[in-house]
């Protein structure tokens, strides 16, 4: 007996049997158990994804011997002969081949003739985007009022070709693409009933080459048998087929997070040993980033469809969303620039190499935020060693309070500290006494006064007056300045805005020396340990609509509006200042 391929052999017979289109097939077994039965029905969808199987399983429905039903027996005459596709009453019609006016008329001019056998006599016009525009004329009246013994089953790949007119006489149907997850499931259970051995990175090697085509899965999967001697192994499917190592794209885009050069040139020459269309390898490299910033938004939106969710997600927990969506636009403009490169090789690693380039890289901490740390220990130890306070203290402790003082000023100057730091030190100082004996004294030099520092509201204040615009004023209002108004000085940045600091730090820096010319200004990429302008202003906001709700609510009008009508104040409503 002849090989049969398994497209054809594992075709579907009923509703029951039929992959990814349950919509379609919910529908139709309604109208057939109520008797609700159009006479023209449109099937529309890619190729291979079922438009003419179910049609005939249609007509099986309506001429099957047993009566019409949504579960043909199948094992009738005339149920045999559909599934062999020689019974007379179906008429299969390739409109790619009959597209003039004359071969419609003879479909109308047959219409009109009971069936042979069956209760209907079933037209099946495949592709009928492809008539003249002369054959749907024809067409029209015939359809939209056949003989009630005819049922049109019309397929197309492309409905945007159909005339309007035609397709208001029709009910339609669009079938989906089959998803790659999908694909693979019906793939495994194939092949389990054929005892072929396969791997499952190979099946969804075949689910995404399909490209939402059932049938073309099938008829690669009898390719990728013959090829691999009667086994299915990912690594000869890949070969077959071409494809990039999804694998690969994952080590790259792991390699480009870690920094590590050396193992990006190695996956590339991987790729170049596969013998990789690096076009398409670009094109992955985009996918991917693009399930990774989808990930990083809606993770629930993340579905196994590529057979990657576990990485993806893995990559949307390590790369920061600025990053990826760097990539993504460096892949984009690689992907651009790839035929003007001299090899795609070349093109390809230097669009690599860019990633690796301006992948922000965050800032460490500076020589100001390592002192803090040794500042502080000092002045720990400066407080240890100062005498308890006391009513009364000796005229010679006098000398010595006044030496411990400007310790622990030259302390605090010689290392900037928060002005929290300051204060819990000053406040340990013992308090100023009055002499109890007559004995000579050194006089109390008074310890230079340190310059005034800054605090989150001088800093939200210099920002709202600064005159900053667009990027640069959003970088002020996220970040927080600490430290000497004329020494040295931290602006501290969350990490979640590097790359707002790549692009507006220098500006900014700019602006502030300007009118702190003797400032020394770092940067350091740490969560603000108080409140940014950003988060004040909208504070103050927030402060100033509730006082205004208040004193709105407490006018004896608008009391008395609420107790005559019922009334509530819509949240949000009043204006203040210029926000709503």
């Amino acid at each position: 007996m002849s090989y049969q391929v398994l497209a054809r052999k594992y075709r579907p017979k009923n509703f029951a049997e039929l992959v990814g289109q349950e919509h379609v097939a919910r529908a139709l077994s309604n109208a057939l158990i109520q008797n609700r039965l159009h006479h023209a029905y449109l099937f529309t969808g890619t190729r291979g994804v079922g438009k003419t199987t179910i049609a005939r399983i249609l007509a099986k429905c309506l001429n099957c011997e047993t009566g019409i039903s949504a579960q043909p027996c199948g094992v009738c005459q005339s149920c045999q002969e559909i599934n062999q596709g020689r019974y007379i009453d179906l008429i299969e019609i390739d409109a790619a081949s009959n597209t003039g006016v004359d071969d419609v008329r003879e479909v109308i001019e047959n219409a009109q003739y009971m069936p042979s056998r069956g209760q209907y006599k079933v037209y099946l016009i495949d592709e009928v985007h492809m008539l003249s525009k002369a054959a749907f004329n024809a067409l029209l009246k015939t359809l939209e009022e056949p003989p009630a013994h005819v049922k049109f089953l019309l397929a197309t790949t492309d409905p945007q070709k159909i005339p309007v007119t035609v397709l208001s006489r029709c009910l339609q149907f669009a079938l989906k693409p089959m998803s790659p997850e999908r694909v693979v499931t019906h793939l495994q259970s194939v092949l389990q009933q054929e005892t072929i051995n396969f791997e499952m990175g190979a099946l969804w090697e075949l689910g995404r080459a399909a490209n939402g085509s059932m049938r073309d899965a099938l008829s690669l999967t009898d390719q990728a048998i013959a090829f691999g001697q009667g086994a299915l192994l990912e690594s000869e499917v890949r070969d077959m087929l071409g494809s990039i190592d999804r694998q690969l794209v994952y080590q790259v885009l792991t390699a480009i997070h870690t920094g590590d050069a050396s193992h990006v040139l190695h996956v590339i020459q991987q790729l170049a040993e596969q013998s990789v269309d690096f076009q398409g390898a670009l094109a992955a490299l985009i996918s991917y980033l693009h399930r990774i910033a989808l990930a990083q938004l809606l993770p629930d939106a993340i579905d196994n469809s590529e057979g990657d969710k576990d990485h993806v997600l893995a990559l949307a927990d390590d790369i920061s969303p600025e990053d990826i969506q760097l990539y993504y636009q460096i892949a984009l403009h690689g992907r651009r620039d790839l035929p003007l490169a001299i090899t795609p090789r070349q093109g390809f690693e230097m669009c690599l190499l860019r990633m690796l380039t301006f992948k922000p890289v965050p800032t460490k901490p500076t020589g100001l935020a390592k002192s803090q740390h040794s500042a502080s220990a000092a002045l720990a130890q400066v407080k240890a060693s100062l005498p308890k306070a006391s009513h009364a203290v000796p005229s010679a402790s006098l000398a010595v309070r006044a030496q411990e003082t400007q310790t622990v000023v030259s302390t605090v100057l010689a290392n900037p500290v928060s002005v929290a730091s300051v204060a819990s030190l000053e406040s340990d100082l013992p308090a100023p006494v009055t002499p109890t004996t007559t004995a000579t004294i050194l006089p109390f030099q008074p310890a230079p006064v340190p310059e005034v520092l800054w605090t989150p509201q001088r800093w939200y204040a210099w920002v709202m007056k600064s005159g900053l615009t667009g990027m640069v004023l959003t970088l002020a209002k996220h970040a927080l300045l600490q430290g000497q108004q004329q020494g040295v000085a931290v602006l501290e940045v969350s990490p979640r805005y590097d790359v707002l600091v790549t692009q507006s730090y220098d500006t900014l820096k700019a602006r502030v020396l300007q009118d702190f010319p003797k400032l020394e200004l770092q940067l350091t990429l740490v969560e603000p340990v108080a409140e940014t302008p950003l988060q004040i202003e909208e504070r103050l906001l927030a402060e100033l609509k509730q006082r205004a709700e208040q004193e709105f609510l407490a006018d004896p009008t608008v009391k008395a509006l609420i107790h005559t009508f019922n009334a509530h104040l819509v949240p949000d409503s009043l204006i203040v200042g210029d926000k709503r």
